[in-house]
């Protein structure tokens, strides 16, 4: 039996469907039922009350671990409830941040988590991707109201990946063997500016969208979270932005051809596919 968590996200959803492709027993961790579909087999619980967690993780083999947020709370209880449940192998969505030296405190809230997984001796497969193509859709707001996206970043490149191929790295972790111990860096193929992402999502969506430079601190973070950010998410994003800046080269990894047998996909084919998304 696999443990999915986070199904609901960009990850989990595309998660879900290549295992119910592959006929794989799984159920789902949910808080809110009403977001997934009737018939998927679920469990209602919170990694925030592990007084929910025995039943959601009895009889489970292998599980998908994906908290959100920049705590340890989620991590801590759900290795908890694993270890009693006596599973065998857990496939962690962490980040590529964690390769920072010096590493910046995106890397160390998701480093922290990795730690806890290792200390718990559960054999477990770690993934580390950048940056996702679906923080595009952080850019609805400005493209709606006035054509234009906001770029904290300027000639720094980076590798956004597809979430659907993080999926598919995730599957293999889950449903083949020798993958226990192992991690995985995992990126685009392209490494961009945000100016260049911007021209190839116009194309997409037939709209011509502006690219203006952040004014401040405050709309870098605005960029990325429209509605705002803690004060400690807002200072790691600003820090992240400031490195991303610097690399004009744009890190990338080959391991979703690798794992996959396939080139990973591309900036234009997300945005292609998405398009219907950014319909006003």
């Amino acid at each position: 039996m696999l443990l999915i968590t986070g199904a609901t996200g960009n990850v989990g959803r595309e998660l879900i469907a290549i295992l119910a492709e592959r006929s794989a027993d799984m159920r789902l961790l949910v808080r809110n039922p009403a977001r997934i579909v009737a018939s998927t087999k679920h469990v209602v619980a919170d990694l925030d009350d592990p007084a929910t967690l025995p039943a959601a993780f009895d009889g489970v083999d292998k599980l998908f671990l994906l908290t959100p947020g920049i705590g340890l709370r989620q991590t801590e209880n759900a290795v908890t409830a694993a270890r009693a449940a006596n599973v065998g192998h857990v496939v962690h969505l962490s980040s590529s941040n964690v390769l920072g030296d010096p590493m910046p405190a995106m890397g160390r809230w998701h480093h922290n988590r990795e730690e806890l997984i290792r200390a718990a001796g559960i054999p477990a497969t770690i993934l580390r991707p950048g940056a996702f193509m679906t923080n595009a859709l952080d850019w609805l707001p400005t493209i709606r109201a006035g054509g234009f996206i906001l770029d904290p970043v300027g000639p720094g490149r980076y590798a956004p990946i597809d979430p659907a191929d993080i999926a598919a790295a995730a599957a293999i972790a889950l449903t083949e063997d020798g993958h226990e111990g192992k991690q995985y860096v995992l990126t685009g193929q392209q490494a961009l500016t945000v100016a260049e992402q911007a021209r190839t999502l116009a194309t997409a969506i037939g709209r011509h969208i502006t690219v203006r430079p952040v004014a401040t601190p405050e709309e870098a973070v605005r960029s990325r979270f429209p509605n705002g950010a803690p004060p400690p998410l807002a200072a790691a994003l600003i820090e992240g932005f400031t490195l991303m800046r610097a690399d004009t080269t744009g890190f990338r990894t080959d391991t979703i051809h690798r794992l996959l047998g396939r080139p990973a996909g591309t900036f234009t084919e997300w945005c292609t596919r998405n398009a219907h998304r950014f319909s006003s």
